[in-house]
């Protein structure tokens, strides 16, 4: 069965949650799903398919659990060129120009290393979007699609 991993970064469960009520669209699609709070470079490894989602913090800041893994790939500048990808950021517009700060920010560093983002990245604006799933379920079911993602 092909993997999926979601790598989360979150500080009060928000993207945690976003990960939770997507997990079972890629289970439908075929997918083996592992959600990650504490993940490592051995996650992104490999050929398994990756979503991040991940909330900001501060002024544009990766939240505290994900500090370890982004560290990581600055330290180590692994070679990600087999890592396909989807990102979901979620942030609050009030914030300017530091919204969806950390999602921007992990983005450009997995381009750096070489990995290849599937798709646009899905933003969600907390001052839009009460519910984040609400965003992200539609969201993903087509990236599913659009990227031709089903295995089963």
């Amino acid at each position: 069965m092909a993997q999926l991993n979601i790598l989360v970064g979150t500080m009060y469960g928000g993207a945690l949650d976003v990960a939770e009520q997507v997990k079972p669209l890629f289970e439908s699609a075929g997918y083996s799903v592992a959600i990650k709070e504490q993940p490592t470079l051995e996650d992104v490894e490999g050929d398994a398919l990756t979503l991040f989602c991940l909330s900001t913090t501060g002024s544009g800041d990766i939240p505290g659990n994900l500090v370890p893994f982004v560290r990581a790939l600055k330290d180590q500048s692994p070679s990600l060129t087999g890592l396909k990808y989807g990102l979901i950021a979620l942030g609050d517009s009030s914030y300017g120009d530091t919204f969806c700060g950390a999602g921007r920010t992990l983005d450009a560093l997995l381009e750096d290393l070489g990995a290849q983002r599937l798709g646009e990245r899905l933003e969600i604006d907390a001052m839009e979007t009460f519910m984040a799933d609400d965003a992200a379920v539609p969201w993903v079911e087509e990236w599913i699609d659009r990227q031709d993602l089903k295995v089963a």
